[in-house]
């Protein structure tokens, strides 16, 4: 039964490059939304830009540059970055858009009729030189508990106690440098608690992993706090209707842009917007999150949807951090890579396959060694894939015209039958994101196709004219073999699966074509898909700070 879909991947924020940890989720979305696809069913896979908050307000002013003229450069950087290692959404679009503050209007209105906006006046710590309020990571000083130099306003990096930017001893502003004053400002608060009921049944109805639904209830059991919504001026954001000086919280309005990004999108094309996001919706809604962000996406993001009246998400796919030879991605190290950096060195095809190969599905953090990435991707894809067409093709297109034979022998054919009977498990994995067990799965698939070609060495029989017609048989069971592998492929390695389509002389491969069949079909002449990784490029990607 076809089904239709809407799919994001967390909104990258506009402050910084897209590096390979934002690729990790990004690249894992488009293996499953290709992969759906591929079904026959409808996806509609969109993300934006994280425009809004503080970071962005002074990056823009330290280059010089307006708030909306720094977001625009950095649209357009994301947007190449990501389409550079074949991210296909339908829509890349932006949370300063003006369905989106449309959208975040709205929505807060429908609360504070509902009663469940309060108004109450905390004390913040306030920088007089910069004139503004001080977000927590914009203080620093020393920690309360362990007296460790040198911290942020909200938790401490040597002992790891978490506490109120108020709590630090000999609290500075990092913007100025001066000591900031307390003062009281009047702010907007969710009551979250009033939700509680709700989102103790959502967290445990299989819509976030158990993991993460184990982790949430340590906020259970401490209470729901009422949550800050509203920031004050000058703050880079969407203003509060009815409060002039006062703007939505960026994590308010960032998740809402989701739901302005898919009207965008909708008045695009056609689609009906109601549909994908009124309560009693029959579409699904998937979002694919880091762990760093459950917290906003699985408690303030479901409860904001269901006290509006508005679908919640179908499930909530979290996965784990990306480390590099075994450490966190570190500018000083030169660890911390830049999506642009491995586009200047690499082919982007690689690493979709190298993180295939090490997601599973779950929370846990993978790691991107480097000589197993030259390793694997030389053994597997250049040694097991693309090879069995560079060892077959050539004596079909010299000896055969490019013909295949119109029929295959029992045992051949037998082994053909092997491939597919493998659709259905390697379909499982692929629909449970668990692309390491799918490519494990394939690349078994892969070594008896080589056992098959070292068996039969294709290359002695073309010596043969006696064995003239066995030949072409043995040669047309190799690529109906590598026809088989490209399919199962194909949500991994699109690029790579397009020059095989091309190849083969094919239609753009579909999950049902795994009953089809090649014999007595043409190829064209076959040209190198993949070559194999150089090491000296790949180690080029570290060791120079700031990548």
């Amino acid at each position: 039964m076809s089904r239709t879909l809407l799919v994001t991947s967390a909104l990258p924020y506009a402050n910084g490059s897209i590096h390979l940890g934002h690729l990790v989720e990004h690249i894992q979305t488009d293996i499953w939304v290709r992969f759906q696809r591929m079904q026959g069913h409808t996806v509609h896979y969109f993300c934006a830009d994280d425009t809004h908050g503080t970071p962005v307000m002074l990056a823009a002013k330290a280059r010089g540059l307006t708030p909306e003229a720094m977001v625009e450069l950095a649209h357009t950087e994301h947007e190449a970055d990501l389409r550079g290692f074949s991210v296909d959404h339908d829509l890349y679009y932006s949370t300063h858009s003006p369905e989106t503050e449309a959208m975040a209007s709205d929505l807060y209105l429908k609360l504070k009729d509902q009663g469940l906006i309060t108004l109450r006046a905390i004390e913040q710590f306030y920088d007089p030189v910069e004139a503004m309020f001080l977000p927590d990571r914009f203080i620093k000083g020393t920690c309360p508990r362990c007296r460790a130099p040198d911290q942020y306003g909200d938790n401490c990096e040597v002992c790891g106690a978490s506490y109120s930017p108020t709590d630090l001893i000999d609290a500075r502003s990092a913007l100025s440098g001066s000591a900031p004053e307390k003062r009281l400002s009047e702010h907007h608060f969710l009551r979250l608690a009033a939700c509680e009921d709700f989102l103790r049944q959502w967290t445990r109805s299989g819509t976030i992993p158990d993991e993460a639904a184990n982790k949430l209830d340590e906020w259970f059991k401490t209470g729901l706090t009422d949550w800050d919504i509203s920031r004050d001026a000058p703050y880079f954001g969407f203003e509060i209707p009815g409060a002039p000086g006062k703007f939505f919280y960026v994590w308010l309005d960032a998740p809402i842009g989701y739901i302005g990004t898919f009207r965008k999108l909708a008045k695009e094309r056609g689609l009906d917007f109601d549909a994908g996001w009124r309560q009693d919706s029959t579409w699904e809604l998937y979002h694919f999150i880091g762990k760093d962000i459950l917290y906003f996406h699985a408690l303030f993001w479901p409860a904001l949807l269901h006290q509006t009246g508005m679908r919640t998400p179908t499930r909530l796919f979290v996965h784990g951090f990306l480390t590099v030879n075994g450490q966190k991605m570190s500018k000083s190290r030169g660890s911390f890579i830049t999506a642009r950096h491995y586009l200047d060195l690499l082919d982007p095809e690689y690493l979709r396959y190298y993180l295939a190969a090490k997601l599973n599905g779950s929370m846990e953090d993978i790691d991107l060694n480097l000589d197993d990435f030259c390793a694997r991707v030389n053994s597997d894809l250049v040694g097991k894939y693309a090879n069995l067409a560079s060892r077959s093709a050539g004596f079909i297109t010299k000896r055969f015209h490019g013909q295949l034979s119109d029929h295959l022998q029992e045992d051949q054919q037998a082994l053909v039958e092997t491939f597919r009977h493998a659709a259905p498990a390697i379909a499982r994995a692929f629909d449970a994101r668990d692309t390491g067990r799918a490519i494990r799965e394939i690349m078994q698939l892969a070594d008896l196709a080589n056992q098959y070609v070292d068996q039969h060495k294709p290359w002695e029989l073309a010596r043969s004219e006696e064995r003239h017609a066995e030949l072409q048989q043995v040669c047309t069971t190799i690529l109906e073999l590598f026809r088989l592998l490209t399919l199962y492929l194909k949500p991994i390695l699109p690029t790579i699966t397009a020059k095989a389509e091309a190849f083969l002389a094919v239609d753009a491969l579909h999950w049902n074509h795994v009953s089809h069949s090649l014999t007595g079909h043409s190829i064209q002449p076959y040209s190198h898909l993949v070559t194999r990784v150089d090491p000296e490029y790949v180690h080029r990607l570290v060791g120079m700070p700031g990548n």
